[in-house]
């Protein structure tokens, strides 16, 4: 958003959490937008911001509220369509949903056959446990070192399209993250934020599922997104 912002030359102002990376938060600034830090975490910065486009007439770009958000993360489920090859399953890491919901549209429109695996940290379990319920599962707190996905409070609408889209989702635990986050450094030399590792922490966690399938995660790092094979 902050790259975006000052590639168009409009005001972008960003509010985060305190318990956000503070690494992010200092890229979003160099980037040249505002950060407004309130005390809490992702929750309690999402209703920050409403109020504050509410009182300053600003348009609002909420990750999962806007219906763009998805649409955009669709795109790579595109770019894995028409760029690699075939595919079995593809492993998707799990917040507010956009990302898992978005790409999961592409391929049960385009490639049914293919499974959709979405993947939170047990610390933070709001969205896996919706979905496994049905219905929407809150939850009072989180706990885990990827705080771009670690949201509380699921979007009933996001949950309904997540319900339609994914066939499994996992919960992994804190040590095969940072296991992961370690393994895409050594492995293929790329720094990524523990938010981006759940694909690989779940590949660590349950290796059988995945034995003689081609898989494919990806790895949104928080600048840039890759695709891991």
């Amino acid at each position: 958003m902050a790259y975006s912002g000052r590639s168009r030359q409009i005001s972008t102002t960003v509010v985060a959490g305190s318990t956000a990376n503070p690494y992010k938060l200092e890229r979003i600034r160099a980037l040249g937008a505002t950060v407004r830090i309130v005390d809490g975490d992702i929750e309690d910065a999402r209703h920050r911001a409403r109020q504050i486009a509410n009182s300053e007439n600003a348009f609002l770009v909420e990750d999962s509220e806007n219906v763009d958000t998805c649409e955009g993360a669709g795109t790579i489920g595109l770019e894995l369509l028409e760029g690699i090859g075939p595919i079995d399953a593809v492993v998707i890491a799990l917040g507010g949903g956009a990302l898992a919901t978005g790409v999961g549209h592409v391929f049960k429109c385009l490639a049914p056959q293919v499974e959709i695996v979405c993947v939170q940290p047990r610390g933070a379990p709001a969205m896996a446990l919706s979905w496994r319920a049905g219905s929407i599962v809150e939850t009072e707190r989180t706990d885990t070192i990827a705080d771009g996905v670690a949201g509380r409070f699921p979007i009933p609408a996001v949950l309904d399209d997540l319900l339609i889209v994914a066939d499994h989702v996992a919960l992994v635990e804190e040590n095969s993250i940072i296991a992961g986050v370690r393994m895409l450094y050594r492995s293929a030399g790329l720094i990524a934020e523990p938010s981006a590792a759940l694909g690989i922490a779940a590949l660590l966690e349950d290796p059988l599922r995945y034995t003689a399938k081609r898989v494919a995660t990806i790895d949104t790092c928080g600048s840039k997104v890759r695709r891991i094979l």
